[in-house]
């Protein structure tokens, strides 16, 4: 069969880029074939078809979503550029299945969550007339995000996010959310979790990165402290700041991956100021970590967060909301000692495993810096967390459940 994976971008490290990339795996081991619509590509060209405005920063989407949200009343020009914008995507996602003789639609988070209505709704369009079988796989939904609030859209959100359509099948990546769309929305649903290639023993640093920690700043005896995500209020970074300026060791720095990324940057300057109120040599290191190892304009060599992993000295994954979690299953990956924050999905989905992993609630306690301590000093041996992860979140449950899901279709 060909599948052909719809979304608003599909490049770089977020979480629909790298979870459409292991389904595709997935796809093609099993001897199907994958195409790609997308506003952005990093996928091959000849499997490719961008259109602009399908991307979520396209400029024609930006200025017409402005005046969407926090609002009751829909204008009657705002209502004729989103109709617009659905009618020309409705075209280039026909001329995109035509084209590609696409079997089945993905649509990873088009669906769901609404950076772009009129992708979400042209989709819509198109396979309600069509009826072209779909896998829609759902990350987060608009009613998880308080940004999408108000009246003046709702009836575009409930007539494609998601639609409730015969010919779709739909996915969700973790228990709550398929209790939630069932009650929200009465759509039945099939839970398949974030997934990672586990290896029998955690990837080693190599010729290329063994510098990076020099690269950065830090000096021989430091402490590598990695919180391996974007500057955005939900990762509950604070919580990260607090465990080390409790663990009062001048040779642990806390080193953040990624940037503010689509949400502003006035958390990053709230985090700023308070690792200098409580004396935390915070790093951020967004403008050397890339998608590909690379070099930068001024000739410095820049890595991937997949080379900050075996350099780290330990993880922390405070957040406080997350649709699943791939940092977390990235640290179990390179064998590292991680801090996780209870949020909702761990809980149901993840704590029941039984993994060794220093666990709060919301709160840096005594115990949480005794056991952090215990695992900077003593070591930590990742085995069991990397057999426990790949059982429940390897490639093998991912093979099965899309099986599972083409036999039905």
């Amino acid at each position: 069969m060909i599948f052909g994976f719809v979304s608003t971008r599909f490049a770089g490290t977020d979480g629909v880029s790298l979870e459409s990339s292991k389904w595709a795996d997935v796809l093609l081991e099993m001897g199907h074939e994958c195409r790609w619509f997308s506003g952005m590509s990093d996928r091959p060209t000849p499997v490719s078809y961008v259109v602009p405005e399908a991307h979520f920063e396209h400029p024609s989407i930006i200025e017409s979503h402005r005046s969407l949200w926090g609002r009751n009343q829909l204008d009657k020009a705002d209502a004729e550029k989103i109709e617009l914008l659905r009618s020309h995507l409705r075209e280039e996602l026909s001329t995109f299945i035509a084209n590609h003789h696409i079997e089945t639609l993905v649509p990873q988070n088009a669906l769901t969550i609404p950076m772009n209505i009129p992708l979400g709704l042209a989709l819509h369009d198109i396979i309600r007339e069509t009826g072209i079988k779909t896998l829609a796989h759902h990350h987060d939904f608009y009613w998880e995000r308080e940004r999408f609030s108000g009246d003046a859209v709702k009836h575009w959100l409930d007539e494609a996010f998601p639609p409730d359509l015969p010919s779709i099948t739909h996915v969700v990546i973790n228990s709550a959310a398929k209790e939630d769309l069932f009650t929200r929305r009465g759509i039945a649903s099939t839970v398949i979790p974030n997934v990672m290639k586990f290896s029998s023993s955690c990837p080693p640093e190599d010729a290329y990165n063994d510098d990076l920690r020099e690269a950065i700043g830090l000096s021989e005896g430091d402490r590598l402290i990695l919180q391996p995500t974007r500057v955005v209020p939900r990762k509950g970074i604070e919580l990260s700041i607090d465990l080390i300026a409790r663990l009062n060791d001048p040779r642990n720095k806390l080193v953040i991956s990624h940037d503010s990324g689509d949400e502003g940057h006035e958390y990053f300057d709230h985090l700023t100021a308070l690792a200098e109120e409580k004396q935390v040599d915070l790093r951020m290191v967004a403008d050397r970590i890339r998608t590909e190892r690379s070099r930068n304009s001024k000739g410095e060599k820049c890595y991937t967060l997949r080379d900050l992993y075996p350099v780290a000295d330990f993880v922390t994954f405070p957040s406080l909301y997350e649709g699943f979690g791939n940092a977390l299953l990235e640290a179990i990956e390179f064998g590292k000692p991680t801090l996780v924050n209870r949020y909702s999905v761990f809980k149901d989905d993840i704590e029941p495993l039984g993994l060794d992993l220093v666990i709060i609630d919301g709160t840096i306690t005594d115990k949480t810096v005794s056991q952090v301590k215990s695992c900077l000093e003593n070591g930590f041996d990742g085995a069991k967390n990397r057999r426990l992860a790949s059982e429940h979140f390897g490639y093998d449950v991912l093979r099965a459940k899309i099986e599972g899901l083409i036999l039905d279709l």
